[in-house]
């Protein structure tokens, strides 16, 4: 529940940042008459809606299990991060309306000078932001944090290209410029509010997180242990900052019930050595089989009914299904 805390302090301070970082670039607008500031204010306004958007869904991710809810609330999470990817597009949407419209306006530019030293304020202050969630949003699991990190360095990265456009136009005094840099951050946003929406459905949806099963894999078979004969359907599912681990663990069949749940002691720790203590393991023992003895590389078995021929490496491909594995 720490690491939920902390997400929640975090997302509070963001939405602080968020909030004047946006009247900054809107004084930089009102200063320059800029549409390719003006886009860049449009998308702060995503940032400050979306910060709240995840504040509020971090409250309620961070409650604890209760009746209702026996696996806790982390799902807001995504809920939030589905809500800031939509917003995102809205506001793609309306930055490519204003750069159409500012083709037939054509307004002209005015004191750009002072308008970009503000937003080069505003892009290095973004960058530092958003580095700091992605960091902590990732060490504690959190969809929402690293969604609104991201999401402020992709800012700094329109910001700067902004800022390169701008230039050229101060010196080259080729106005036109300025459209045709708010239509690329118009591109920008869309895709950047796309790729938030897929991977926030994706995680109400329960999609299998194929990055971290394959570091889970990499880590069980680095340390595996000889009574650990085979696992098999392994799954985990995202709740927030909790990681709920579910698989089948096969165990020499003459051990004992402690025996048996010292070896999951071990288990347990070693994962959560990797992915952080808000970890919940589910895991269903199997005894082993005489089919089990040519992938068993426990040599002092008492009960060995079969030579040992040869170790299975676990894979992606043979530890998600839920058969137990034989030679």
């Amino acid at each position: 529940m720490e690491a939920a805390k902390q997400n929640y302090r975090l997302q509070r301070w963001i939405c602080g940042l968020s909030v004047v970082l946006f009247l900054v670039k809107i004084f930089a607008w009102y200063l320059t008459n800029s549409v390719a500031i003006l886009s860049d204010a449009l998308e702060s306004i995503v940032n400050v809606m979306a910060g709240f958007i995840g504040l509020y869904s971090l409250y309620i991710a961070a409650k604890p299990k209760d009746k209702d809810h026996p696996y806790g609330h982390g799902k807001a999470e995504f809920i939030s991060a589905a809500a800031e990817g939509a917003l995102i597009i809205g506001a793609g949407i309306l930055i490519l309306y204003q750069t159409i419209t500012g083709f037939v306006n054509n307004n002209p530019l005015e004191h750009l000078d002072k308008g970009l030293i503000l937003v080069v304020i505003t892009a290095v202050i973004n960058y530092i932001a958003g580095w700091i969630c992605i960091r902590k949003g990732k060490k504690n699991n959190s969809l929402a944090i690293v969604s609104s990190g991201t999401h402020l360095q992709v800012d700094t990265y329109s910001t700067l290209g902004i800022v390169a456009g701008l230039l050229i136009i101060y010196f080259t005094g080729i106005n036109w410029l300025d459209k045709l840099i708010a239509l690329g951050m118009g591109i920008l946003v869309l895709f950047n509010g796309y790729h938030i929406l897929r991977k926030s459905l994706a995680g109400i949806m329960d999609e299998a997180d194929m990055d971290l099963l394959r570091t889970m894999v990499v880590l069980l078979n680095t340390n595996r242990r000889p009574n650990w004969i085979d696992i098999h359907n392994l799954r985990v599912i995202k709740y927030g900052t909790l990681l709920h681990v579910d698989c089948h663990l096969t165990l020499p069949w003459y051990l004992d019930l402690r025996e048996a749940h010292k070896e999951l002691d071990v288990f347990s720790k070693l994962i959560s050595s990797e992915f952080g203590d808000s970890i919940e393991m589910f895991v269903h023992y199997d005894d082993c089989r005489p089919s089990s003895c040519p992938i068993c590389t426990k040599q002092d078995c008492p009960v060995r009914v079969h030579p040992f021929k040869e170790k299975l490496s676990w894979t992606l491909d043979n530890i998600l299904t839920n058969e137990q594995h034989t030679s």
